[in-house]
Formats: structure tokens, C-alpha cells, sequence
């Protein structure tokens, strides 16, 4: 696709080839939504996501993503999150501390290698006291037992998926963690942007249906308790 920014005229013009160029207001919903779309790709090519930190760990999140999973985490007031993939865990750090300001809950860990650095680090942290490691495979039977035992009668659980993304090992996170997941929770499968990657350096043509997206929705249409769902908006004066 072409993309033309004309910010004296105020438009967007694109084209592929087509019919020709079809022009959008700058300053519009759509707009927005295309120049978000190209910002993310090149954020990625860029590694934008691993420049941030969360009291003091690497979270290699996306800030916007955070915000948006806070709002989930503040809606739901979960006694327990469980986490796969959890990298230099700065994730675990960030949902451990919104559980330090909701004054409860703490978090499960998951990850098939934890290095030394990481572990020492994170079982250092001033929010080690709500965190909790567990190294393995998430979907290993007895890795997952062990997160299994972390949960009381009771406890409201979230789920976020974050480890190997690719269709198949998601899609088995998803059967395997369904059950933990409270009614009115959400199992989250997080970096449903591959498919718009493939096209960016480092990215894989085989990723536009290999991507936890693809798994969340095959998820969702064998298993009548999830549906595919966009948590609302807690607050919205705008027209996105």
C-alpha cells in the first residue's frame, strides 16, 4: 500500500493499485486508526517496546497495552493472576504492584527458563511477597498442577497467555488454563499483532494464521464458556 500525508491539505491519501487513491481526512477516526496501524509495525521493526521499564524490571510491553490490561485488572479485582512467559518480569512487577494498590492477590509466574539474573532480580524485588515462580513448560500436566495449588476455593482468577505464540501452543494454554478462569474473568492471549507483522523486517509470512489471535478465536468456537471479547471502555470522551 501507498500512503500519501498531506498535512497542508489535511488528508491521507492510499492506494494499492486499484481503483486509485482514496483519500481520508488527517484529522479523522480513520485516520487515526491508519496511522496507528503503520506506527505500530515500525514501533516493532524498531523494538519500541523494548524501551520501558516498571519499577526498575524490563516490561517489553507496549504502554498502551498496560493502561488497557490495568483497566481489565481494576474491573475484574482478581485474588490471582497467572502469567506464561514472563521474560525479565517486569510484567509480573506491574500486576504484582496494581495488586499492592487494590490491597490484595498475587501473581503466578510461568516460564520454561528462568535465568539466574531474572529470578534473583525479581525474588529481590520489593513486591516479591505477591509473586510467585514457577519454571517449566506452561503446558506441562505437572507445571500447571503446581499452578493449580496456588489458587484457593474461591479465589477470582486472570489468565494472560504470554509465552510461544504460535497457534498450536497457545491453543493448548487455552484448554489447559480455561478451567482456572473465573465467570466474568478473561484468559488473555496477548501479541494478537503477528498477523499485521508479516510484512515487517523480522517478521514471518507464516504468521498470518499461526498468531495467538487465530488460537483465541478456535478457542472460543469449541468451548461455549469463552467468547472473543473487547473489554468496554471504563471511560471514552473520544470517537475511538
Amino acid at each position: 500500500m501507498k500512503i500519501t500525508i498531506d498535512t497542508d491539505a489535511k488528508t491521507i491519501e492510499t492506494g494499492d493499485g486499484g481503483d486509485g487513491p482514496e483519500s481520508l481526512a488527517l484529522y479523522s477516526k480513520a485516520g487515526f486508526e491508519l496511522i496507528s496501524d503503520l506506527w505500530v509495525k515500525v514501533g516493532w521493526a524498531q523494538r519500541y517496546s523494548y524501551s520501558f521499564t516498571w519499577m526498575g524490571r524490563p516490561v517489553i510491553q507496549l504502554p498502551e497495552d498496560l493502561i488497557r490490561i490495568q483497566e481489565v485488572v481494576c474491573r475484574v479485582q482478581p485474588d490471582v493472576i497467572v502469567e506464561t512467559g514472563i521474560a525479565r518480569g517486569g510484567s509480573l512487577v506491574f500486576y504484582a504492584s496494581l495488586l499492592e494498590a487494590l490491597g490484595r492477590g498475587r501473581v503466578v509466574g510461568v516460564d520454561i527458563d528462568i535465568r539466574a539474573a531474572n529470578r534473583r532480580a525479581i525474588e529481590e524485588h520489593r513486591l516479591a511477597r505477591r509473586i510467585t515462580l514457577i519454571e517449566g513448560s506452561s503446558t506441562d500436566a505437572a507445571v500447571f498442577d503446581r499452578v493449580s495449588q496456588c489458587i484457593e476455593p474461591g479465589d477470582t482468577v486472570l489468565v494472560i497467555l504470554d509465552s510461544n505464540h504460535s497457534r498450536e501452543h497457545v491453543l493448548a494454554e487455552c484448554r489447559l488454563y480455561a478451567p482456572l478462569v473465573s465467570v466474568g474473568s478473561y484468559l488473555v492471549a496477548t501479541d494478537g499483532i503477528m498477523s499485521e507483522l508479516i510484512d515487517v523486517p523480522g517478521g514471518d509470512p507464516s504468521w498470518d494464521t499461526d498468531n495467538p489471535t487465530e488460537a483465541a478465536r478456535a478457542f472460543a468456537a469449541e468451548c461455549d464458556d469463552f467468547i472473543v471479547d473487547e473489554p468496554a471502555f471504563g471511560f471514552n470522551e473520544s470517537a475511538l
